[in-house]
């Protein structure tokens, strides 16, 4: 069998490390625009006091690689070696196959560094390489002053193997989307358009323009997600060109079918594209069977490995008491990234039908990274011969009680006192009044409050909560 020549390995590594020569010089510009996660990335990473691999997960287009050679430069410009640190793509083809222990004992030999001091190796897109958990766990183990970091976009694979074979070893970080704030801080508009209020011991934003807000969410709902697509304005322009095929391509046809011998790629396809086009809505296994012809245990293991990529997240269904319901027969389904949708059909205005269920998957993907968002939940249940909703409501997971609860609405008209348009929300106030349930409902341009039935009503508006939710929680605040 043919082999790569050592040296064109070599050639390879030196090319993608530079920072092994002494007159290398950082590129500063390359690395000004930071994600709101890379501080506790960093920190998560390079913690020397807990002998850890961090497994750096998230869905392609999201800014991983530039994070981790952000990384890199910080770590730099904090005093460390250039000669101890060492960048693998997994994906390269001269490293196909490879073990991570060849390319470890290559990188000893090519900077004749000390292999028992403190290093940063790091593997990007590692999910190439077959059994990769297996191989970082050892080399975990064999190099306590060795802090390994490991990333990936096809994360299905990522976070099923690590929690399997990486038990007190693997540290995940998921890293999500562009959430509202980091998109206004892209485009260098966050001090413009929002201040710093003050309720009480909790901080709430306010924005001296809401219609200014308004236009720029809208823009977050059609390219927002990608952090290329807001620095880039060819890309905003033609967003399923540079963006859309790259999910299909990549991550549909490619990622989940390697992944898991998907033997009908089409069929996943044609799921995928239906779920996108109708984000937000409560779906079946039955409907779903019903009209794809597909089996229902074939759909849900679709579904499955769609979550696993996180490219879409299944919400549960509970009644108006806060309590699930044994078997998921129904259950929503958001799209992680709001932009997704523009990337794989057209971009929206507002106006447009989709914008109510797009505001409510913009909501919702601002929660991705936090750790209530297993206990968010939408309620429906019947009252007499009615269907009754409330779009989100968050769950107690020691009392099983909802805690608080509101409609995601981009609409004036639900702050009026008309007690028909928010029945289900204020029927849940009244059934959950032993724990004083709060309850509100988000707006397009109004902020006030409404009593109806005794039931104090919150309004909002929905752009201005979309940006303190992902505020919030990039910076490990509660919402």
């Amino acid at each position: 069998m043919l082999e790569i020549s050592k040296d064109d390995i070599l050639k390879s590594l030196n090319r993608d490390n530079p920072w092994w020569a002494e007159t290398y010089k950082s590129p500063k510009d390359a690395f000004t625009q930071k994600r709101a996660y890379f501080k506790p990335f960093f920190e998560r990473a390079l913690d020397w006091s807990v002998l850890r691999s961090t497994i750096l997960m998230g869905p392609r287009r999201v800014g991983k690689t530039v994070m981790l050679r952000q990384l890199i430069d910080q770590a730099m410009q904090d005093g460390f070696d250039g000669s101890c640190i060492l960048f693998v793509s997994v994906d390269t083809p001269l490293y196909s196959g490879m073990p991570l222990e060849r390319l470890l004992a290559l990188f000893e030999e090519q900077t004749d560094h000390d292999p028992t001091a403190r290093r940063i190796v790091i593997f990007d897109e590692i999910q190439y390489l077959k059994d990769w958990e297996v191989h970082l766990k050892v080399l975990t183990d064999q190099h306590p002053n060795t802090r390994f970091i490991a990333s990936g976009s096809a994360a299905a694979a990522l976070k099923l193997k690590s929690q399997e074979s990486g038990a007190g070893r693997f540290s995940d970080f998921f890293l999500p989307p562009l959430t509202f704030a980091e998109f206004l801080a892209f485009r260098n508009l966050e001090d413009e358009l929002i201040d710093i209020g003050q309720a009480g011991a909790t901080i709430r934003y306010v924005t001296n323009d809401i219609d200014r807000l308004n236009e720029e969410f809208i823009n977050y709902l059609n390219f927002g997600g990608y952090p290329e697509a807001v620095l880039n304005e060819s890309i905003q322009a033609d967003v399923q060109r540079y963006l859309g095929r790259d999910i299909i391509d990549k991550v549909l046809l490619r990622d989940l079918p390697s992944l898991y011998g998907i033997q009908d790629i089409q069929e996943l396809n044609r799921l995928f594209t239906t779920i996108a086009y109708h984000t937000g809505n409560e779906i079946s296994l039955d409907g779903l069977a019903q009209s794809s012809g597909v089996a229902k245990n074939t759909i849900t293991k679709y579904l499955d490995y769609l979550e696993a990529a996180f490219l879409i997240v299944r919400v549960r269904r509970v009644d108006d008491t806060g309590k699930t319901f044994q078997r998921m027969r129904n259950f929503k389904v958001y799209l992680t990234n709001p932009s997704t949708r523009s990337a794989l059909f057209a971009p929206i205005s507002d106006g447009d039908e989709p914008m109510g269920a797009m505001a409510e998957t913009a909501l919702f993907s601002q929660w991705f990274h936090s750790d209530l968002m297993s206990n968010i939940h939408y309620a429906r249940w019947k009252k007499g011969r009615s269907d009754l909703e409330v779009d989100l409501v968050r769950v107690d997971p020691a009392r099983l009680k909802p805690t608080w609860a509101y409609e995601i609405k981009w609409s004036d008209r639900y702050a009026d006192d008309q007690p028909g348009e928010l029945r289900g929300l204020i029927e849940l106030a009244k059934r959950n009044a032993d724990v004083s349930l709060p309850v509100g409902a988000t707006t397009k341009t109004i902020t006030r409050e409404t009593v109806i039935d005794s039931i104090t009503i919150r309004h909002f508006p929905c752009a201005l909560h979309c940006y303190q939710i992902g505020k919030n929680v990039a910076e490990g605040r509660a919402p």
